[in-house]
């Protein structure tokens, strides 16, 4: 578990509304069961999770099924691998969303090329990369 999740969360909560989208989201799913009652949240993951309430879609986010993707106004990862994150940031590009990424430590790729502009955003106990379509 991550100690920012709430957070997180209320970040979200307090700047999207619509849907939201969670890549990668294996055994922490903590931030989208916070959603779930306020906004549209899907999960996403290359393997099955179940998680109550929050819809599940599997997908490799290297070969993307965009239509789950579409009309989000965010996608987020909670500590993705760095070789993921350009991967994830062409798909946020393309569907016209804003992405979040909050890192297991200070790994970060160079996801500039796929947005006009990030910033690192330190809201209460969190911190996390805001990338804006």
């Amino acid at each position: 578990m991550i100690l920012d999740y709430k957070d997180i969360a209320e970040y979200i909560i307090t700047n999207y509304r619509n849907k939201v989208v969670e890549v990668g989201v294996g055994s922490l799913p903590q931030v989208a069961l916070l959603l779930k009652d306020k906004l549209d949240v899907v999960v996403t993951d290359i393997n099955e999770q179940k998680y109550a309430g929050v819809r599940f879609c599997r997908d490799d986010i290297f070969k993307p099924d965009m239509g789950i993707y579409r009309n989000a106004s965010l996608i987020y990862a909670i500590r993705p691998p760095i070789d993921l994150q350009d991967a994830i940031a062409a798909i946020a590009r393309e569907v016209k969303a804003d992405l979040i990424i909050r890192p297991f430590g200070n790994e970060k790729a160079d996801l500039i090329k796929y947005f006009k502009e990030y910033s690192l955003v330190n809201y209460q106990k969190a911190r996390f990369y805001l990338y804006r379509s």
